[in-house]
């Protein structure tokens, strides 16, 4: 049985005390017996979550997650010999998840067609009155627009391709791409992609093409400028994005090194699946030593999504099959959602937190910088 650390001076919630899965299971298993009808006095709240966003994790991940610390072989990348050996770490997270009504309410009024860029500070000003009813913030709201918008990306894009031929003939007759794209109501560098594919270009030419556009004729290259400046959904570079997720990343690093939780970085099992693999295999942002129970679920990993956790099919589905890759190597893990999440978003072998907890500082100092750098 592995020794207890407790926190008792954590400034955000307070910690459970010793779990075991034994309580767990067989909690799930009581579940299973019970009628589907039950009067609400005597509904347990024992897996309730400080928001009522309930979650006992997925059973076969849970055993999976506690096994790592004996399983021969044990999982890629987990150490099982560390000194002082693996303690059970008990954390209690708040969250506040978004409810799906407020969702569905605030979708059409931050997503507009043909609107796929930076919004200037008017139309931001605009958005945050029509949702200042809602219970959800204008930062989330945001968020969910890019979320909405990428959806709308990729269950257009083979209708968008379907039409290359119509793009490239009104293209071609003078209509400008950002025209296109509010015509057709896609990703400005989405349509010119398809302007390129109705030239009968391979999408290995188009990729290298839009990676150096100086081999653009002169009205191409302009018009792909543009395209690029009006769109943060399929632009090329995607660099400032990657940047705030970097640091996101090493906040919640912070986080867990103040609670003396000890874990492998996403760098470290890179680096040495490379040389072991020759290529990335699985690698979590944080792969936890200790073990470490998030709201009473075991979790072996974590990892950290700088945007809203919108309940979307398309987004969902990337998610998942990331978090499959996970469980099925190191059992139940957590996703940590920097603007927080719907309520109704499930992930199997994943529980789901918001940056409650977090000190979020470095990522205002990050955004401050780069506006002033430009």
């Amino acid at each position: 049985m592995h020794s207890l650390r407790f926190f008792p001076n954590l400034s955000r919630g307070g910690f459970m005390g010793p779990f075991h899965l034994d309580y767990l299971l067989s909690d799930q298993e009581e579940g299973k017996k019970r009628p589907k009808r039950r009067n609400r006095r005597h509904r347990s709240n024992r897996n309730k979550t400080p928001s009522g966003v309930k979650s006992t994790g997925d059973k076969e991940a849970v055993e999976r997650a506690l096994s790592r610390f004996t399983v021969d072989p044990p999982p890629m990348g987990f150490t099982q010999d560390i000194d002082p050996p693996a303690t059970t770490v008990n954390i209690n997270w708040k969250l506040n998840a978004v409810p799906k009504s407020v969702q569905n309410k605030a979708s059409p009024l931050v997503c507009s067609p043909g609107e796929f860029g930076f919004l200037p500070e008017e139309r931001v000003e605009q958005i945050a009155k029509k949702i200042e009813k809602l219970d959800i913030t204008l930062e989330q709201s945001l968020s969910l627009r890019s979320a909405l918008n990428q959806e709308k990306s990729v269950y257009s894009h083979g209708r968008l391709m379907s039409r290359a031929n119509e793009l490239k003939r009104r293209y071609d007759s003078g209509e400008s791409v950002l025209s296109l794209s509010t015509r057709f109501d896609a990703p400005p560098v989405n349509v010119f992609r398809a302007i390129l594919t109705g030239r009968g270009w391979s999408k290995n030419k188009i990729k290298e093409t839009l990676k150096a556009p100086s081999k653009l004729n002169q009205r191409d290259r302009e018009q792909f400028q543009l395209a690029e400046s009006a769109d943060r959904v399929s632009s090329v570079n995607q660099s400032e994005t990657q940047s705030a997720a970097e640091v996101f990343e090493d906040i919640l690093c912070d986080y867990f090194n103040s609670l003396n939780i000890r874990f492998r970085r996403q760098e470290e099992l890179l680096d040495e699946q490379k040389k072991s693999e020759g290529r990335a295999i699985i690698t979590p942002d944080l792969l936890l030593l200790d073990d470490v129970r998030i709201n009473g679920i075991p979790c072996a990993w974590i990892d950290a999504k700088h945007f809203f956790g919108a309940d979307l099919r398309f987004p969902r589905k990337k998610t998942q099959k990331q978090v499959d890759r996970y469980v099925n190597e190191y059992g139940q893990g957590a996703i940590v959602y920097r603007h927080g999440f719907c309520e109704t978003l499930k992930l199997r072998g994943a529980i789901l937190l918001d940056s409650s907890p977090l000190n979020l500082q470095p990522l205002a100092t990050f955004h401050e910088k780069l506006s002033d750098s430009e």
